[in-house]
């Protein structure tokens, strides 16, 4: 039987990585992304290619309420059914504290939390018996961090999310848990002044930042190793120990 990945984000980053290593692995997949049609086009005739498996995906604004109508009906119309769900996409603002905006703090909050639970409330009768369902937190969600108040409180929710839905998701016999990344090589994060690069480097006690490939690693662990369930894994390479 074929098996299925749907990961939100997953035509960059984060979200790429997993998607190329569960494609290696004979998956499937459904990806979602924001709004880079021609990239996201050219990420799944790649992966079509290199790994002969099936690619669809979708342009999907998880700020948008009328995104999770648009995946359901998506999910409905192609009869998916998924054996992993990667909730990877996400949003940040990093205006300042005295300056934040209530709608802009909405915005974050609705694509962080309101929109994977009500997606997934949506998507539990898709997901096979036995599947697994993973989200993306952070590292900002423990560690306090001056630039975004709203990501860092958000990912602290995720983390909390996470432990709460086992209870949910058991019924299901579908596993949830969270991997929590550090500073990782993204094309956002090499958009970086190199000086703010070496700064948060400096306090890595691996000396450098994550590489996506690795990230996609532990999504796998979590994946294949049933034990995994209601845990959040992070990932940072001994952020605050140097």
């Amino acid at each position: 039987m074929d098996k299925y990945a749907f990961i939100t984000g997953g035509t960059k980053g984060i979200g790429r990585a997993v998607a190329s290593l569960l494609a290696q692995s004979g998956y499937n997949l459904f990806l979602s992304y924001g709004k880079d049609d021609v990239a996201a086009q050219a990420v799944a005739t790649h992966l079509q290619t290199q790994h002969h498996v099936a690619v669809h995906t979708l342009r999907a604004d998880i700020s948008e309420r009328s995104a999770i109508e648009d995946i359901l009906r998506y999910v409905s119309a192609h009869s998916l059914k998924m054996d992993v769900v990667v909730f990877n996409a996400g949003l940040t603002c990093r205006e300042p504290f005295e300056s934040m905006d209530p709608e802009e703090w909405e915005r974050v909050f609705f694509a962080n939390v309101h929109f994977p639970v009500f997606l997934l409330q949506r998507l539990v009768k898709h997901i096979n018996t036995d599947g697994c369902v993973i989200f993306t937190g952070s590292l900002m969600g423990i560690e306090p961090h001056a630039t975004s108040l709203s990501y860092g409180v958000t990912k602290a929710a995720v983390h909390a999310l996470t432990k709460n839905m086992v209870k949910f998701l058991t019924p299901y016999r579908i596993r949830v848990n969270a991997v929590a990344p550090g500073f990782v090589n993204t094309d956002w994060q090499k958009t970086k002044p190199e000086a703010i690069r070496r700064s948060i480097e400096s306090k890595v006690a691996s000396g450098r930042f994550c590489e996506p490939d690795e990230l996609a690693d532990v999504y796998k662990m979590l994946i294949d190793n049933c034990y995994f369930n209601g845990e959040i894994i992070v990932v940072d390479g001994g952020y605050s120990y140097k």
